[in-house]
């Protein structure tokens, strides 16, 4: 049986020390000499990263605090981080209920292309010193009726993160160009996301504009779209996939499933990935209904429990 990794107590100190400042101090910090005599999560299973993307949190409460606890409580040590939480860490200004997006979103811009980055940088202090490596995010910055201001902001605040990359929804081929010169600019990945219209060569056109544009592949819906394995595909193409994203679904555009109850061979990638030494992390995304009495955070623990034991 594995560690409980965060106690409710031990949690309440974490946010407060954030909150106060404490975690920028030094190493000799009351925050740090706590984390670097504390059990750390890991999630580094057999040479595999498994990680978890915090959209699989979304039905429970999603402030940055809130997704590291879930973090530790699944002894997970590595996240793709949505934009959203971190904006709001930050001090993006909020929408009101009735205010149009057409008059939100330059002010939203104004923000993105003037804020500082220090809040980035004491969100990845916050989740480093509690074990926990964010190594993508994904801002809703990158669209083609995004700035270049925005789009350059995603990038510098996925580097403030200490992100390796950052994800978006796979755009049409001139957003992919835009996206590929201006990451091109910053030396830093786009991992674009597909969903069942996944075919195995989708991604070819951004590939081939940009040796920064990369694979975020989802073998769910890449299973379901193609009713076949993605397995060809990861062989052909693991050089340029950046994270993967792990859920179950049935052959023929059908449902998400419990992990095991569908089609997608999860199995037979993550020994893949195993076998081959793939460094690219793969990534839990709960997606199923969650069933009654449960939660997101018990489901993610199943399913970080069903990788381990498909690592063996």
């Amino acid at each position: 049986m594995e560690k409980h990794y965060l106690t409710r107590r031990r949690f309440i100190g974490i946010s407060a020390a954030a909150s106060a400042g404490l975690l920028l101090a030094s190493k000799a910090s009351v925050a740090s000499s706590f984390f670097n005599n504390a059990d750390k999560p890991n999630s580094l299973i057999n040479g595999v990263q498994i990680g978890v993307i915090t959209y699989s949190f979304r039905s429970m409460p999603g402030t940055v605090e809130d997704l590291l606890k879930y973090c530790l409580e699944c002894n997970i040590n590595a996240i793709e981080l949505m934009g959203d939480p971190a904006e709001a860490y930050a001090g993006a200004p909020k929408r009101e209920g009735s205010q149009a997006w057409a008059e939100f979103a330059p002010k939203l811009a104004e923000w993105r292309g003037s804020v500082s980055m220090d809040k980035f940088k004491q969100l990845r202090k916050m989740f480093n010193e509690a074990g926990v490596t964010i190594y993508a995010w994904k801002p809703n910055a990158l669209g083609a009726k995004n700035t270049d201001a925005e789009i350059e902001y995603a990038f510098n605040a996925g580097k403030a993160l200490g992100c390796s990359h950052v994800t978006v929804e796979l755009p049409d081929e001139a957003q992919t160009k835009r996206l590929g010169d201006l990451a091109a600019k910053h030396k830093m990945m786009v991992g674009y996301h597909a969903h069942t219209q996944a075919t195995p060569t989708l991604w070819d056109t951004a590939l081939s504009q940009s040796k920064y544009n990369g694979i975020n592949l989802d073998i769910g819906h890449y299973a379901s779209g193609t009713s076949s394995s993605p397995v060809p595909f990861i062989e052909k193409y693991h050089d340029r996939i950046t994270s993967m994203h792990i859920k179950d679904r049935k052959f023929h555009d059908g449902p998400n499933a419990p992990w095991g109850e569908g089609d997608t061979p999860i199995k037979e990638v993550l020994q893949l990935m195993k076998k081959n030494r793939y460094k690219f992390p793969a990534t839990i995304e709960l997606e199923y209904n969650i069933p009654g009495g449960s939660d997101a955070v018990a489901e993610v623990k199943k399913c970080r429990a069903y990788a381990a034991e498909a690592l063996k």
